[in-house]
């Protein structure tokens, strides 16, 4: 691999040089590919990541899946009155905080993870990838998204990052 010291200014600014766009990319394709393999469980790709969250940690407050999902609430809440009126959710108001909501599968809700169990391995064999090299690749994924988050967070460190 090239170092970055080695490529002009000008050669990064290409498209093809885009870490972002690549991702960007990557990601609209792996839409396509959820959008075909959630078809039958009436699911969108980011009702399923609510899905997966709730199936994984049970009941929550609306602000919670709101961090897990890194979505605020104004992105989660129509998704979330989606997966109500479809019956695989309830929203309950607090008693002792109007203001928060607690989400919780219903057992329709829950009864479709057993549906869903075929859909990251249907992801998996559709990227082409083997089971070592999605795990890599998540790795990365990981660690490039803590590093982007710092950087966003220390001021200066952006410009510094490489």
């Amino acid at each position: 691999m090239t170092e970055l010291t080695e490529v002009s200014d000008a050669e990064l600014l290409r498209l093809d040089r885009q870490i972002c766009f690549t991702v960007q990319a990557a990601s609209r394709a792996f839409n396509g590919v959820y959008r075909t393999l959630l078809k039958d469980l009436g699911l969108t790709y980011p009702q399923y990541l609510v899905m997966l969250v709730l199936w994984e940690h049970g009941d929550l407050p609306v602000k919670q899946i709101g961090e897990y999902l890194r979505l605020d609430s104004g992105t989660l809440s129509p998704l979330l009155k989606r997966l109500e009126t479809t019956g695989y959710v309830q929203r309950t108001r607090s008693a002792e905080d109007e203001r928060s909501v607690t989400i919780r599968l219903t057992d329709t809700g829950a009864g479709l993870r057993d549906q869903a169990l075929c859909v990251p391995r249907g992801i998996i064999e559709a990227s082409d990838l083997s089971a070592a090299e999605a795990a890599t690749l998540r790795a990365l994924l990981v660690r490039v998204t803590g590093s982007l988050d710092a950087a966003v967070d220390t001021p200066g460190a952006a410009a510094t990052a490489g």
